[in-house]
């Protein structure tokens, strides 16, 4: 049955947001910009800047037992801050380089944050060693370092199952390895060609891999996404692709409809709180949709958004509402001193 999705509400920040996360009353969401991390009361529409970090902010989570938001970014760093004063309580450098992804464990216990450089490592260009663990797992509450788990950089994306007891990690390859949290031990994963290409015309790097991941409800299922292959890497050409796997198997399920799906590079997954669809967005190089749902069962499109922007982030709030996050484009030019507003937040309702 095809669904309805409409936008109710919407407004800007500064630059654009790389991840978000709600707070607990679900009224005001922390954004991880390019300039710093934002608190924003939502229907309100303000916003205040609480930190920064040295590059990027990548991503946040809250953690509700410390009510804290914790947030990554391109400086390797994690910051703690309070949600009671918005008080840095604790930075901590996590990695050499970028901090990618950062996910926060269903039960909240566990931290997983995923680096990686992608550097020629053959006259192939297949990449080189990595330079550093580009998967760790740290405690949420004291950033003590759990794990330190070895994958072919650079690691783009990074999830947890919701019984805590997995997380897995997908890299530029369109490889994914998963490992049980409390040892370390890697118990399944696969390997996906159609999320990297070279292209016809050739670049000088790998191009694509998975950008966002989601377990199924029963766990038993990664869905994962990025951008299918491509005729011209430099321009994002490629396939709106989701595919669903069998991790313990290696075994590939079902993914996008050849017929249901245009061009452009995506970047989030988010299950809708009934279990019974998710959905997949980003950015729109060819076609009608940058943001789609999809039935779970069966895979068939349902809905689609057309937002005009890139999208980063999809949550939904305690009223089933999605709340998109991202940025369009670049700064135009400043008019004295100050560049556009091109962080972009929008509210829809989902309807049958």
């Amino acid at each position: 049955m095809q669904r309805t999705i409409t936008r109710i509400h919407d407004f800007k920040l500064p630059t654009a947001i790389l991840g978000a996360c709600l707070l607990d009353d679900h009224r005001e969401l922390i954004a991880a910009c390019m300039d710093g991390v934002y608190r924003v009361e939502i229907e309100s529409k303000k916003y205040d800047r609480i930190g920064q970090h040295e590059s990027y902010a990548s991503s946040a989570v809250f953690v509700p037992g410390q009510q804290v938001a914790i947030t990554a970014g391109y400086d390797g760093k994690l910051k703690w801050f309070s949600v009671k004063d918005n008080a840095l309580q604790r930075e901590q450098k996590v990695h050499s380089f970028w901090s990618w992804d950062m996910a926060v464990s269903k039960d909240h216990r566990w931290l997983a944050s995923v680096t990686g450089q992608y550097l020629a490592g053959d006259y192939k260009y297949a990449p080189a060693q990595e330079l550093e663990p580009c998967v760790k797992i740290l405690d949420a509450a004291d950033g003590r370092l759990i794990h330190a788990l070895s994958h072919v950089p650079s690691v783009q994306s990074v999830v947890f199952s919701h019984n805590s007891q997995y997380v897995a990690a997908g890299n530029l390859m369109g490889q994914v390895r998963v490992w049980d949290v409390q040892s370390g031990a890697q118990v399944g994963g696969f390997e996906s060609k159609d999320f990297t290409s070279w292209g016809i015309i050739k670049s000088h790097c790998y191009l694509g891999g998975i950008f966002a991941m989601e377990f199924t409800p029963d766990d038993a299922h990664l869905i994962v996404c990025g951008m299918g292959d491509m005729r011209d890497p430099m321009a994002g050409n490629g396939k709106q692709l989701w595919q669903r796997w069998d991790w313990k198997e290696g075994k590939l399920i079902s993914q996008t409809n050849e017929k249901q799906s245009g061009e452009g590079l995506m970047e989030a997954i988010a299950l809708h709180p009934s279990m019974e669809s998710f959905l997949m967005g980003g950015r729109l190089r060819g076609g009608e949709w940058n943001a789609a749902l999809f039935d779970l069962a069966s895979g068939e499109r349902i809905g689609t958004i057309k937002s005009g922007y890139r999208i980063t982030q999809m949550l939904f709030n305690h009223q089933g509402q999605l709340i998109v996050v991202g940025g369009q484009g670049q700064p135009g030019k400043s008019n004295d001193g100050k560049f556009p507003d091109f962080g972009r937040v929008e509210i829809y309702e989902i309807n049958s």
